[in-house]
């Protein structure tokens, strides 16, 4: 691991002089030196400003800093000094409260009254709690039993939205020829969608198990958790003749954090704190095309 990272903040707004001068003088406490790398560029939607640190810095160096950046509203990502930019192959991103606005399982099971009881386990399951996604998805799959098929065509017309520059995000990388995979603990019936209205060239989900219209509370085949997510990513960057650490991985729950392990950049979006403590980069003020920056 190379010992110097560079950190790139990313605002909607001007950066600061006072948020630099405090993130460089907080960086001087934990014993880390910033060189400013650029002059702020601004590519008509953000903002964006560069240095390289002196020190590799650990998780809770880098929540420090973040903290800081949060008081600007700022996003800061740390990335090693050593990544190329133009070899990114790949990009690969989760789909629930990543790519869409909502848990498309919460909103199905709230035509059955279930909801709550959904979102508690949902909740869980992401911030880590909850070990086994599997179990953890049959468990809130078998409470959406005797809903009606139509259902799903409610939730996706009527409730589901891409989160803030997700199209543009999937025409940028689609223009610069990257190969995007959409990997989703979710269902097919919204992957296929999505796949469709945005560019996709891939999507894996789970099947829900429909009989007579109606939702039997079950999933067809394998279902696809963290480790099925990073064996897709692994299999696209094989195809591809590249390694993993020529993608690039977006996602917001602890069954995301395999994928995104040992990518080039991990994105972590409006994410639980197992996430952004392990992710290169954590995006809350920013949106996902903000992460087109990082490859430019």
């Amino acid at each position: 691991m190379a010992n110097h990272q560079t950190i790139v903040a990313l605002s909607r707004e001007p950066i600061a002089e006072k948020f630099v001068f405090e993130l460089k003088n907080h960086a001087h406490l934990l014993g880390v030196s910033l060189h400013t790398l650029d002059d702020q560029i601004f590519n008509g939607i953000y903002y964006s400003a560069r240095w390289e640190s002196s020190h590799h810095l650990e998780a809770l160096q880098r929540e420090a800093l973040r903290s800081i950046a949060a008081k600007f509203s700022s996003d800061l990502c740390f990335l090693r000094s050593d990544l190329a930019p133009q070899n990114i192959r790949v990009l690969a991103m989760d789909m629930d409260s990543t790519l869409i606005n909502i848990e498309c399982i919460d909103e199905i099971a709230d035509f059955t009254g279930k909801k709550s009881a959904v979102v508690e386990i949902t909740e869980a399951t992401m911030r880590g709690e909850i070990k086994d996604f599997q179990e953890s998805l049959r468990r809130r799959v078998s409470l959406l039993e005797g809903v009606h098929a139509d259902a799903l065509e409610s939730v996706y017309r009527k409730r589901l939205k891409p989160n803030p520059g997700a199209v543009e995000l999937l025409t940028g990388a689609n223009e610069r020829g990257l190969y995007t995979l959409l990997v989703s603990g979710g269902f097919t019936f919204f992957t296929e969608k999505l796949r469709q209205q945005m560019g996709f060239k891939q999507t894996q989900a789970n099947t829900l198990e429909i009989i007579d219209g109606k939702l039997t509370g079950k999933v067809l085949g394998d279902i696809v958790d963290g480790v099925a997510k990073a064996k897709h990513l692994d299999a696209a960057c094989e195809r591809l003749g590249c390694t993993k650490a020529k993608s690039i991985t977006m996602g917001d729950g602890a069954n995301d954090l395999i994928m995104m392990n040992g990518s080039g950049i991990s994105i972590a979006y409006k994410a639980k704190p197992v996430v952004k403590e392990k992710a290169d980069a954590a995006f809350d003020h920013v949106g996902l095309d903000a992460a087109l920056l990082l490859i430019s």
